[in-house]
């Protein structure tokens, strides 16, 4: 259990190097003060541009990429690996470790992302063709409503029952999907509140369906 409880720090502290403040302090802005006030790509690209913005996504998805893919089978010093440890189990808790510490970063005062991004690349390692229905559903609601925020609940709500009755059934990626679906929607619970009230921001761009 030794070996668990180091990777799934590990991949917290991976995870709590946000990209768009690792970028920003290079830029001299901090993004949290500007447009939703969120560390996340999205805000990253509204405020400061396309280029920054997919710097930020390469280290997001890149840092899930290193925590899921990587520190899993990493051999620690004076830790070794632990034939105890179900490495599925142990995957899942690493993907979802640098997912919380995406969200709340001990580097930064606990205040990051969304962990949208992130998610991306924890289930890029962990279960690749998922990522078609989560692209696809959040695709669709962009298309047709201009949300990103609902995109995102409702793409990411496709994990769990991909992993439930398309993928082979795993427990530890059925409980990860669950777990993330609802993180998910509490990490946008603003963006529900926004909706409510009429003034949340949409996609103009991609928005089909906006009044002409």
């Amino acid at each position: 259990m030794l070996e668990l409880g180091f990777k799934a720090l590990g991949a917290y502290l991976l995870g709590s190097v946000i990209g768009s403040l690792l970028l920003g302090t290079l830029r001299g802005v901090d993004i949290r003060t500007q447009g939703s006030g969120n560390a996340g790509g999205t805000n990253a690209l509204r405020t400061q541009g396309w280029a920054f913005a997919l710097g930020v996504i390469v280290v997001d998805v890149g840092k899930a990429l290193l925590a899921v893919g990587w520190l899993p089978g990493l051999e620690l010093p004076g830790v070794g690996i632990d034939p105890d440890v179900d490495r599925a189990w142990l995957a899942v808790v690493c993907a979802a470790a640098v997912v919380f510490g995406h969200v709340y970063p001990v580097w930064y005062e606990f205040r990051g992302g969304k962990g949208a991004a992130t998610l991306i690349g924890a289930v890029a390692v962990l279960a690749p063709m998922a990522l078609v229905p989560v692209l696809l559903v959040w695709l669709a609601t962009v298309l047709l409503t201009g949300y990103v925020g609902l995109g995102t609940m409702l793409g990411t709500a496709t994990l769990p029952l991909y992993f439930l009755f398309v993928a082979p059934r795993s427990t530890p990626l059925v409980v990860f999907g669950l777990v993330m679906a609802a993180f998910i929607v509490f990490t946008h619970r603003s963006n529900v509140q926004r909706m409510r009230e009429g003034i949340e921001n949409r996609a103009r761009r991609l928005w089909l369906l906006r009044p002409r």
